[in-house]
């Protein structure tokens, strides 16, 4: 895909920050887990957190392909905080296609600025890839919602200042038609967290939030009862592509490193690049990288052009995570010894991108809702 002068510019400053200020703290971050806030409020400085929000909202006014650009970047340094350039995009969309203006106003800037982190809270103990089957109630008590229950596997956990909740406020049996979804504000109480230990993206603090007896003013509720998850989801088409570059990114900064190390190291007395059972796997993986990365692209453009990128966007989220794991996986064999060690990059990478095979819809689900646009009801089972 070619770029704009100003989406190159952007492009290359996010590369920069990558590795002069990223690469060389990652595994470091990774190990002492949790974000380092004046590292988030650095990426808000320099514009890498909402690019495509209104500039009366701190952002650029710019588009998805610029967060795209980003999102691949802060990936080639840190996988970890290229999370968040995409979770600002995505969770500032839903704000302000379905938020009272008051909300959108009061924290949006805030999230750009990188002062405020958002989670969304969908999973639950009961209902990993099956999303609709929501137990956490919100119960009317006169002009207000009452949220009692908890969520699981949240990414930003502990860390969320503030969050975005889809609760059951129809019948037990309504499915997705009886969900809602709600803001909720930060100081709220009633809210307690508990952290994972898990073996990759220590840093975006993974883990449970746990509600009791929340209250919300109604006015927080996102969309219309019992509509909130038809609605919000529709945003993850968006997330789905950006973390297909996200990804990339990763696989990308690993590659390069292999081919660095194939073109220096030397066996039998000439480079091992020269053996095409070392570089052939590499040129593998670099062309699979690729083909995820201009999938991505595509997806984008269908979005910015207001076409349907369902199908596309559900590819990007199994290829490219799939893709990335793999030509990591690779570039650490092509290092041997030099890979399997703890203070090696490949392996955080791969730890790293591991993660989004499960996260935001596993390879099943995103196969059926691509099998769902090509033949319909038919791809459904009763």
């Amino acid at each position: 895909m070619l770029f704009t002068e100003e989406q190159q510019a952007v492009r290359d400053m996010a590369m920069r920050f990558a590795r002069e200020t990223l690469q060389p703290g990652y595994l470091t971050r990774e190990k002492q887990g949790g974000l380092d806030r004046d590292l988030i409020r650095e990426l808000g400085r320099l514009g890498f957190l909402g690019a495509d929000l209104p500039e009366d909202l701190g952002g650029l006014g710019t588009d998805s392909i610029m967060v795209g650009l980003i999102a691949e970047a802060m990936g080639y340094g840190d996988f970890s905080i290229s999370q968040v350039p995409v979770n600002v995009s995505l969770n500032a969309a839903i704000l302000l296609r379905h938020a009272p203006r008051a909300i959108v106003e009061e924290w949006v800037p805030q999230m750009v600025r990188g002062e405020k982190i958002m989670s969304i809270c969908l999973t639950e103990p009961r209902g990993g890839s099956d999303a609709a089957n929501i137990q956490l109630r919100a119960r009317k008590r006169g002009s207000d919602y009452v949220l009692t229950g908890e969520k699981t596997s949240i990414t930003f956990a502990t860390e969320a200042d503030i969050h975005l909740v889809f609760a059951r406020t129809g019948p037990a049996d309504s499915g997705a038609r009886g969900i809602s979804a709600f803001f909720i504000p930060e100081g709220v109480a009633g809210i307690s967290t508990t952290s994972f230990d898990d073996v990759g993206c220590r840093q975006i603090a993974r883990g449970s939030v746990f509600f009791e007896d929340v209250m919300v003013p109604a006015e927080f509720m996102l969309g219309d009862e019992g509509g909130g998850f038809s609605q919000v989801m529709q945003g993850f088409d968006y997330s789905r592509a950006l973390i297909a570059l996200e990804c990339c990114g990763a696989a990308q900064a690993s590659l390069d490193e292999a081919w660095d190390y194939a073109r220096t190291r030397e066996a039998f007395g000439r480079p091992i690049g020269q053996f095409q059972n070392v570089s052939g796997p590499l040129a593998d993986h670099d062309t699979l990288v690729a083909a995820a990365r201009q999938l991505a692209w595509h997806t984008l453009q269908l979005r910015e052009a207001g076409k349907d990128h369902t199908a596309e966007a559900a590819m990007c989220k199994w290829f490219g995570p799939k893709v990335a794991f793999d030509a990591i996986h690779q570039a650490l064999l092509t290092e041997g010894h030099y890979g399997y060690v703890t203070d090696s990059a490949h392996q955080q990478r791969m730890r790293d991108v591991l993660g989004l095979q499960i996260g935001d819809g596993t390879a099943g689900v995103m196969k059926q809702i691509i099998a769902r646009s090509r033949i319909g009801r038919a791809a459904v089972q009763y």
